[in-house]
């Protein structure tokens, strides 16, 4: 079974800057060890397709939604 990278956009950083986009959140099913937490896309696919991952793109949620109630 191929491991999965799981990351999402980061929410401080514009389109036109020239900062790494995205945020490295979790890796499942990988021998993986990451020494940077922000990623630019082109590097999340150069190293899954090393080590033969899949990316998994993880929608954060808006300002604007309403929050989520928690069952008791």
């Amino acid at each position: 079974m191929a491991g999965k990278i799981f990351y999402r956009e980061r929410r401080k950083v514009g389109e036109k800057e020239k900062k790494p986009r995205f945020k490295l959140v979790a890796v499942a099913g990988a021998d993986l060890k990451f020494y940077s937490e922000h990623l630019r896309r082109k590097e999340l696919e150069e190293i899954a397709g090393a080590v033969g991952a899949e990316l998994v793109l993880l929608q954060a949620a808006r300002e604007t939604d309403e929050e989520v109630e928690v069952k008791e």
